[in-house]
C-alpha cells in the first residue's frame, strides 16, 4: 500500500503512531450510490465493510451488472492476446475519465470482437487454402519428376530395344513377337498410384508400414523438400518430403489411403499427363498470387483495427476494472426496508473526515439527487485497522516491519527506528568502502532510471531489489562509513587521513607486528589504524573491538525496544506492565548485560588490562572474591553485588505481582462489564465485539502459566539474545576473511607470476568472486541476519504485531490489482 494511499491535504506524517481511525456509516440515495462510490474510489480513504457476508456473489444486488463487467474483461483480454501475438504494444497514455459510459461500451466492444473474430477466422481460411496450394505446387513438381524420369528411362530402354531387333534376330525373338501380338490388352495390370507430403521424422516408418500392409505389393517414390513446409491444418513449419505410392487393386488403395490418414499425411490429385500437369501448375500459381494478395489486405484491415485498439486499449481497460470495482463495493452495501437508500459502514483516518464529507455532497450535486447523503460517526470496540502514510522513501522499511506482522491500532512502530537501525546494522556486518562504493553505484542507476523502471514490468528479483532500493542506498552509505572506521577497501588498508602513528623500531619489525613497534606520531585520527590489519597474530585489537562493540550495540537496541514497551504501555494506558514488565526487565537487563557494557567502556578509556570474561563469571559464582587486577574501578565489588540482588528480585518481579492483581481487580469489578449501555444503538454496536475478560470466567491458573511462560522466555531472551548479537562480529570478520583470500590468494597470487595473461584471468576471477560471493551472497546473507536481529532480539521486547492493514478503497490501487 505505502506511498499510493493519498487524500488531499494531510497533517504531517506520524509514523510512531498509526493514524487515528474511526468507524463511519454512510447512508446514500440509490440515484447517487454509483457517483458516490465513484468519488469515493477516487478518494482512496475508506475502508468499506462486508454487510452481506452471508449472501453468495449470485445472490447480491448487483450480480449482473458484474457480470456485465466481467464478460467485457474477457473481450478485452482477447484483443491483448491478438495485439501481443501480433507485436504491437497498446499506446501508454494517462488514464483518464473514459468519454463511453459503461452500454456504449459493451457495444463497441461487441462489435470490436465480431469484426476481429470475423476477420481471424477469413484469414485462417485464406491461409489454410493458401499452404494447401503451396503443398499442391511442391507435388505437382517433385511428382512430376518422377514420371518425367521413369518416361526417359522407358524412352531410352524402347530406343535400345528397337536398335536391338534392327540386328541379328536371335532364335527366341519371333516367339516373344508372336506372344506380344497375342496378348489380350483388356488382362493388362493397369497401376493407380497416391501423391503427397509426409513429415520427414515419420517417412521411415511410413514406409516401412506400407511394406508391411500390402506385403512388398507397392513402389514408393520419396523426394526431399528443401525449405520447411508450412503445414495447413497446424500452421508450423514442418519438414515433409514428397512421396509416390504405387499400387495395384482397391483393397491395397483403402490400406494406403488409411495409413496417409494415420501419419497425418496430406493427400493432392496428380495427373500423368504432362501437359496437364503444367497447365495445373500455372494455375496453382496463379491461384497463390491472388491469395497472397488477399491475405496482405486482410493483414493490413487487421493491423489497423488492432492500432485502433491498442490507442484506447488503457482507457477501456481502466474503466471496466473501474466500474466492476464500483459494483463490487455497492454489492457489500446493504439497502434499507424502504428499498431507497443504501448503507455503507468503513473505517478512515479522521483527519479525512472533511474530504469523506465534501466527496458525499459533490456526488448529490452532479447526480441531481434531491436527498443528501448522510454521514456519521459510529462508536464501536472492534479494533481499527493499522494506517501508516508513507512515501516511496519510507515504504520499503515499513514493509520490513510489515512482514513480520502489522502492527497493533495505536501501537509503536518499529520502523521509524528501522530506517536507521537496519541499514547500519547491516554495515557493522558488511563494513568495507569499497564493496560500499560498489553497492553505492548500483542503487544509483536504480534511482536515476526511477520512473522510467516503475513503469515497466521486472523479474520478481529485480522488482524486490528496485522496491528496496532506498533500503539499499542507506546500507551502501553506512557500508562507506563502517568500512571507514575499519579501515578496510576490499580488505586492504590505507592511510586516508593520516600516516599511521606505529612504527618499526629496528629491522627485526620486518612483518609490522606488534614486537618492535613504537608509537612515533598522534593517534591516528579516524577509524582503525593501518597497522592494526597487519597485526593480527600478536594483537588483535580490530578483531577485539567488532566483538565488543557487537555487545554494545545489542545491549542498546534491546533497551530501546524496553523503552518502547514503556511508551506502549502508558498509551494504553496499561500501569500493570509499567509497574511489574518495564522496570524488572529494565533492571535485570542492564543490572547484568548494561553493566558489561559499561566495563566494556571503562576497560577501553583506561586502557586496564582487566579480564571481563572472569569479572562477569565470578561475579556470579564468587560475588564476595577478591577483584584483584580485574578491577576497573573503586567500590566495584559492592556495585557487583547491588547489581547482582537486583537482577535475582528482578525475576520473581515479573512472575508473582501481575497475575494476584489481575485477579484482584477482577473479583473488583466483576459486575461492570454487563451493566447496560445508556444507548440502544451504541450497544447494538459493541455488544458482539465485548472484551472477552467481561464475558468468559477469569482463569487465575491460565494468566499465571502465561506470565511464567513470559518471564522465562524474558530471562533467558536476554542471555540469547545478547549472544545472538555476536553474529554482527562474525559477519564483520568472515566478510573481512574472504576479501582477503580472493585478494591475497587470487589477485597478488596472479599478480606474482609476471605473465599477462595469468594476471587478466586473476582479474576476472577476482571480479567475478567479489561480485558473486561478497556483493550479492554476503549482502543477502548480512541482508537476513540484519533482518532477524530487528525480528527477534528488538521487535520481541514490545512489538505484537497482531494488528491488520488498512486497505481503503481506491481507484489507485487497481493498477496493482489481478485482473
Amino acid at each position: 500500500m505505502g506511498e499510493r494511499v493519498r487524500g488531499g491535504c494531510c497533517p504531517p506524517m506520524d509514523l510512531m503512531r498509526s493514524e487515528p481511525m474511526h468507524l463511519v456509516q454512510v447512508i446514500i440515495p440509490i440515484e447517487s450510490a454509483h457517483l458516490t462510490i465513484s468519488y469515493l474510489g477516487d478518494l482512496g480513504l475508506i475502508q468499506f465493510k462486508d454487510l452481506n457476508a452471508e449472501k453468495s456473489p449470485f445472490q447480491r444486488t448487483y450480480a449482473n451488472q458484474i457480470k456485465r463487467c466481467g464478460e467485457m474483461a474477457r473481450k478485452l483480454r482477447f484483443f491483448r492476446e491478438q495485439i501481443t501475438k501480433a507485436e504491437f504494444s497498446p499506446a501508454v497514455i494517462s488514464v483518464t475519465e473514459a468519454d463511453l459510459n459503461l452500454d456504449d461500451l459493451e457495444v463497441k466492444l461487441g462489435e470490436l470482437e465480431a469484426e476481429l473474430v470475423e476477420i481471424n477466422a477469413n484469414g485462417q481460411k485464406l491461409q489454410r487454402s493458401y499452404n494447401e496450394l503451396a503443398e499442391y505446387k511442391l507435388v505437382i513438381q517433385k511428382a512430376g519428376e518422377f514420371f518425367q524420369s521413369a518416361l526417359s528411362s522407358a524412352e531410352a530402354r524402347q530406343r535400345e530395344y528397337a536398335s536391338n531387333q534392327s540386328g541379328e534376330e536371335s532364335l527366341e525373338t519371333p516367339l516373344l513377337s508372336e506372344q506380344e501380338m497375342t496378348t489380350d490388352p483388356s488382362k493388362q495390370v493397369k497401376l493407380g498410384f497416391v501423391t503427397g507430403l509426409v513429415p520427414r521424422e515419420k517417412s521411415i516408418a511410413f514406409e516401412r508400414i506400407l511394406f508391411r500392409a500390402t506385403r512388398g505389393n507397392v513402389l514408393l517414390k520419396q523426394a526431399v523438400v528443401d525449405n520447411p513446409v508450412t503445414d495447413p491444418v497446424s500452421g508450423e513449419k514442418v519438414e515433409k518430403n514428397v512421396f509416390v505410392v504405387f499400387f495395384s487393386g482397391e483393397r491395397a488403395k483403402n490400406k494406403i489411403l488409411k495409413i496417409c490418414d494415420a501419419f497425418g499425411a496430406n493427400r493432392y490429385p496428380f495427373a500423368e499427363d504432362l501437359g496437364k500437369q503444367a497447365q495445373t501448375i500455372n494455375e496453382v500459381s496463379g491461384r497463390l498470387s491472388e491469395l497472397k494478395t488477399t491475405i496482405d489486405a486482410g493483414l493490413v484491415h487487421r493491423g489497423n483495427l488492432l492500432q485502433t485498439i491498442g490507442e484506447q486499449f488503457e482507457q477501456w481497460n481502466f474503466l471496466v476494472r473501474r466500474e466492476k470495482s464500483i459494483y463490487h463495493t455497492l454489492n457489500m452495501l446493504s439497502i434499507d426496508v424502504t428499498k431507497k437508500c443504501l448503507v455503507a459502514e468503513g473505517w478512515s483516518p479522521i483527519f479525512a473526515t472533511k474530504q469523506i464529507q465534501d466527496a458525499l455532497h459533490r456526488a448529490t450535486q452532479d447526480s441531481n439527487s434531491q436527498v443528501d447523503a448522510i454521514f456519521q460517526v459510529l462508536r464501536t470496540r472492534e479494533m481499527p485497522p493499522t494506517y501508516f502514510r508513507t512515501n516511496k522513501f519510507t515504504s520499503a522499511f515499513q514493509e520490513i516491519v510489515d512482514a513480520y506482522g502489522v502492527a497493533k491500532y495505536q501501537e509503536a512502530n518499529p520502523g521509524v527506528f528501522t530506517i536507521v537501525t537496519f541499514p547500519f546494522l547491516f554495515a557493522v556486518m558488511f563494513g568495507d568502502w569499497g564493496h560500499g562504493i560498489c553497492l553505492l553505484l548500483a542503487t544509483l542507476y536504480l534511482i536515476i532510471r526511477e520512473k522510467k523502471l516503475s513503469s515497466q514490468k521486472l523479474g520478481d528479483i529485480m522488482e524486490m531489489t528496485f522496491g528496496g532500493r532506498y533500503v539499499i542506498l542507506l546500507m551502501a552509505l553506512f557500508s562507506i562509513y563502517t568500512g571507514l572506521i575499519y579501515n578496510e577497501f576490499f580488505s586492504v588498508p590505507f592511510e586516508l587521513f593520516s600516516r599511521s602513528a606505529y612504527s618499526c623500531r629496528d629491522l627485526s619489525c620486518s612483518e609490522a607486528t606488534t614486537v618492535g613497534l613504537i608509537k612515533v606520531r598522534d593517534t591516528y585520527p579516524f577509524g582503525a589504524d593501518p597497522v592494526w590489519h597487519s597485526s593480527r597474530s600478536e594483537l588483535p585489537f580490530l578483531n577485539s573491538l567488532k566483538m565488543k562493540m557487537s555487545i554494545l550495540l545489542g545491549v542498546a537496541q534491546m533497551n530501546l525496544g524496553i523503552i518502547l514497551s514503556y511508551f506502549n504501555a502508558i498509551f494504553f494506558a496499561n500501569n500493570i506492565n509499567i509497574w511489574f514488565q518495564f522496570i524488572p526487565q529494565m533492571i535485570f537487563l542492564n543490572g547484568l548485560f548494561g553493566y558489561l557494557s559499561v566495563l566494556i567502556i571503562i576497560k577501553w578509556c583506561t586502557g586496564s588490562k582487566a579480564d571481563l570474561y572472569h569479572v562477569m563469571i565470578y561475579m556470579f559464582l564468587s560475588p564476595t572474591d577478591e577483584l584483584g587486577e580485574n578491577q576497573l574501578f573503586p567500590g566495584q565489588k559492592i556495585t557487583q553485588l547491588v547489581l547482582l540482588l537486583l537482577a535475582l528480585i528482578s525475576v520473581p518481579w515479573m512472575l508473582l505481582p501481575k497475575p494476584f492483581l489481575l485477579k484482584l481487580q477482577h473479583d473488583r469489578h466483576h459486575g461492570e462489564s454487563y451493566a447496560p449501555l445508556p444507548d440502544s444503538e451504541e450497544s447494538l454496536q459493541s455488544e458482539p465485539n465485548h472484551d472477552s475478560h467481561g464475558h468468559e470466567e477469569f482463569e487465575f491458573s491460565e494468566i499465571f502459566v502465561h506470565q511464567l511462560i513470559h518471564t522465562i522466555e524474558f530471562v533467558l531472551g536476554a542471555v540469547s539474545n545478547t549472544a545472538s548479537y555476536l553474529r554482527l562480529w562474525a559477519l564483520s570478520l568472515a566478510h573481512s576473511e574472504l576479501s582477503t583470500v580472493f585478494y591475497e590468494k587470487v589477485l597478488l597470487l596472479a599478480w606474482g607470476y609476471n605473465n599477462i595473461i595469468i594476471l587478466i584471468v586473476g582479474i576476472i576471477v577476482f571480479i567475478f568472486a567479489t561480485v558473486g560471493v561478497l556483493l550479492v551472497m554476503e549482502t543477502l546473507s548480512a541482508f537476513l541476519h540484519a533482518l532477524r536481529l530487528h525480528w527477534v532480539e528488538f521487535q520481541n521486547k514490545f512489538y505484537e504485531g497482531d494488528g491488520y492493514k488498512f486497505y481503503p478503497y481506491s481507484f489507485a490501487l487497481l493498477d496493482y490489482e489481478d485482473e
